[in-house]
């Protein structure tokens, strides 16, 4: 159940994005805090059928810069994994990143030691997260980032399974000019951070998607194609469109 306040946040994260206009910092203002824009973020999609998860400031520098000690994480539907055609103007304020995403085989259970977490990632694959914040220029406190789904907009995932534990780098392109790169060293310890959502939404099931957070900035997403470039030759190709 809702409080009053979080409804209001909610309200006002739905009305953006149906407007697809960009707010002022809320949460504060409304006095939701990190737990409220939780619940807030699963009310949004109590709904559709919900197919993994998203990590987001897995650094702790970015942590200690939204005054947090652990990541945040955001839910992925079904809606929300595209096919490699995208129309930008779905979009609020579309940013792009490069990520790995991995499928879990087995489940994992809240208080899973990293050992069973490492066992229970089935492959790896290339990732793009495109993310969209409702929150004007990208800037908002970490309930007001929660409550927005952890800036989830869409996601992109390759076809080409790499056996975990992935090392190397990732290298992203639109139209041919690298915007982003970075090595998936930077992501780790991934199965720390995924033992925590495990602990923090109650258990993750065989076949989530993990998103693992990227190792570099995002950068504002425009028309073009994109090409992700991984490990063993792995590419995922997309296109934006306007």
């Amino acid at each position: 159940m809702l409080s009053e306040p979080e409804k209001k946040l909610l309200e006002a994260i739905r009305d953006a994005r149906e407007r697809r206009q960009p707010l002022a910092p809320l949460a504060e203002q409304l006095g939701v805090d990190l737990t409220g824009a939780y619940r807030v973020q699963s009310a949004s999609l109590a709904e559709q059928s919900l197919v993994g998860y998203k990590l987001g400031l897995v650094s702790p520098a970015k942590q200690r810069q939204m005054g947090l000690s652990s990541p945040i994480y955001g839910r992925i539907s079904r809606a929300m994994l595209r096919e490699p055609v995208l129309s930008l103007s779905e979009f609020v304020q579309p940013r792009i990143e490069p990520e790995i995403a991995v499928v879990l085989r087995d489940p994992v259970r809240p208080g899973a030691p990293p050992g069973t977490v490492a066992l229970a990632i089935g492959a790896a694959f290339l990732g793009i997260d495109l993310l969209d914040s409702v929150w004007e220029g990208y800037r908002f406190s970490a309930p007001d980032v929660v409550a927005d789904n952890a800036s989830g907009g869409a996601f992109l995932l390759g076809e080409q399974a790499l056996p975990w534990p992935v090392e190397g780098e990732l290298s992203l392109y639109l139209d041919g000019e690298l915007v982003a790169s970075g090595s998936i060293a930077a992501l780790d310890p991934v199965t720390e951070h995924v033992a925590w959502l495990a602990a923090a939404v109650g258990g993750l099931e065989p076949g989530h998607v993990i998103y693992l957070g990227s190792p570099a900035a995002a950068v504002p997403a425009r028309p073009g194609v994109l090409e992700l470039r991984g490990p063993r030759g792995a590419v995922l190709l997309a296109r934006l469109e306007a």
